[in-house]
């Protein structure tokens, strides 16, 4: 396939592409006149690369997971980022809760109201690894 054609299967454009082949994410197999061309593994390839992006993942670190004969998994990477993840899952739920006690907060004033004290307290902090508090459905 030439470069056009993955660009238009992948819907990323040909300059992604190229920056791809210059970090050694993918590999052209060589060119028809100007055009490089690619076999149809590379759409995997592809399919991981943006798994990896939607986990969070940097293109180096992604870029470490492939080795010339294939995938080299780094499987303690995943599970930190899985447990990141779940961290970020943790702390956006936490934030939707307060954001929906905000709206429907009986309270003359939110400045009143200890929840909402307490979600502006929380939305200051840096993020933090672990348990990040309790959820504002529990009455806290």
């Amino acid at each position: 396939m030439d470069i056009a054609e993955v660009a238009r299967i992948s819907g990323l454009p040909a300059s992604t592409l190229r920056y791809y082949e210059e970090k050694g994410l993918i590999r052209s197999s060589g060119r028809v006149g100007l055009r490089r061309q690619f076999d149809t593994a590379t759409l995997q390839r592809l399919g991981l690369i943006a798994l990896g992006r939607r986990a969070g993942l940097s293109l180096d670190q992604i870029a470490t997971m492939f080795s010339a004969d294939g995938m080299n998994i780094d499987r303690d990477l995943l599970r930190a980022q899985a447990l990141e993840l779940d961290r970020r899952i943790q702390e956006l739920a936490l934030m939707r809760d307060g954001l929906l006690h905000a709206a429907d907060c009986n309270a003359a004033s939110h400045f009143e109201c200890p929840k909402f004290l307490r979600l502006l307290k929380i939305s200051t902090r840096k993020p933090r690894t672990g348990r990040i508090g309790k959820n504002f459905k529990n009455g806290d």
